[in-house]
């Protein structure tokens, strides 16, 4: 081996150790309440495919009908020459349905933090940030070169006196919060926070990934589940989890929407999203506009689940989400607990979650529920976790 590669070598050994390594394992088969992983059919509790939708056959039909007429790939950035119709007939329709003004469609949710956040945030400005929030907003706050002001995870009070120390040295002020958190499954409490953001005059921004599809009117977020549509200066959002597909969104005021697509990196220097991609996402806003029944699915799965696994003794912190964590703890017992899973028959699909996603000795299994799953899939899944909680010591 290389010996100025030692180093690493010696920081995976310990990640071994520490229990933290990451196993990736290999899918085998289209997304579903159940797969092919590793060669295995497995129960799938770890996709975000919240409503069932990633091997839908209405949303494979029009990605390949635009294959057909688009080809394969635009070839270009979107400000040259990579705008297709089918791009702003999708952000028009995601406009429309989550009552704004505007949308900019980028290639995921990650790239919509980091084009959105230095477009609207500099040197000479602060940020107010949970200290929860998710990677991709980490990095655009990083990226903007603003103060970056970090407040206790969802408490109001602290933002509150973050605000006062810190306003009015600043040119401008923008708070960032995560909707549902995506390892906890807790909401921020986005109406105190605004409130807050209007008495100060500070912009607002939520990363709504894990609130699309899922909560607020027939899954329209969780600016429309509290009642702020058209008050909210912009919703991050993703088109790779409800949805089903990939992609991201920046949505909201025209005015921010115009100057994020003069300003985002993202957008400007990278290739557009494919026609099929955008064509299966415009599918999917089709379905969710006809009725609410997959979101109905999906919670009626999630209130079933929850209250059986909370019965049998398993600590799942403070979600109130489709979000389920299964608290172990341990990072080493976590994994133990995910393996077992895993190589029991019919396995389990539900990887560990360790730190640095998380804190250290707050490792867990996190459950994700879908629409796709049927009560059977559910029940099997509480009795394997049980039986196995309680030989590894989990559950006494």
């Amino acid at each position: 081996m290389d010996e100025k590669f030692a180093w690493i070598e010696e920081e995976l050994a310990l990640l071994e150790k520490q229990g933290l390594r990451i196993d990736i394992r290999t899918i085998g088969s289209a997304c579903g309440a159940w797969m092919i992983v590793d060669g295995k059919r497995v129960l799938n509790f770890c996709t975000n495919n919240y409503l069932g939708l990633a091997n839908d056959p209405r949303l494979k039909s029009a990605a390949q009908a635009a294959v057909d007429q688009w080809g394969a790939g635009p070839a270009a950035v979107r400000s040259i020459a990579g705008t297709l119709e089918l791009h702003r007939t999708l952000e028009q329709r995601l406009a429309a349905f989550k009552g704004v003004e505007d949308a900019l469609y980028v290639q995921s949710g990650f790239c919509a933090n980091q084009a959105a956040i230095p477009a609207l945030a500099g040197k000479e400005d602060v940020i107010f940030t949970d200290r929860l929030n998710h990677a991709s907003i980490i990095d655009g706050c990083r990226l903007s070169s603003a103060k970056v002001v970090v407040y206790e995870h969802c408490d109001v009070s602290d933002f509150a006196r973050k605000i006062h120390e810190n306003l009015g040295h600043y040119r401008r002020a923008m708070l960032v919060t995560d909707g549902v958190f995506s390892m906890d499954g807790d909401m921020a409490p986005l109406d105190r926070l605004f409130e807050l953001c209007e008495q100060h005059g500070i912009m607002t921004m939520v990363d709504d990934a894990h609130g699309e599809g899922v909560v607020g009117r027939g899954g329209r977020g969780i600016v429309d589940h509290f009642g702020l549509n058209g008050k909210f200066d912009l919703e991050i959002g993703t088109l790779s989890k409800a949805f089903g597909v990939v992609g991201g969104v920046i949505a909201g005021k025209k005015i921010l929407i115009d100057w994020i697509r003069q300003k985002a990196r993202p957008f400007l220097f990278s290739s557009a999203v494919t026609a099929a991609d955008t064509a299966a996402c415009l599918t999917a806003v089709d379905i969710l506009e006809e009725g609410t029944s997959l979101v109905d699915s999906l919670w009626e799965n999630t209130r079933y689940f929850k209250e059986a696994i909370k019965a049998a003794g398993f600590d799942t912190g403070a979600s109130v989400t489709p979000i389920t964590p299964i608290m172990v703890g341990d990072a080493t017992l976590c994994r133990t607990f995910s393996r077992a899973l895993f190589e029991s028959a019919p396995g389990i699909f539900a990887m560990p979650i360790g730190f640095p996603t998380v804190p250290q000795g707050k490792a867990r299994i996190r459950v994700m529920l879908s629409a796709a799953h049927s009560r059977q899939d559910l029940d099997y899944g509480l009795e394997t976790f049980a039986r196995l909680g309680k030989k590894l010591g989990i559950l006494q």
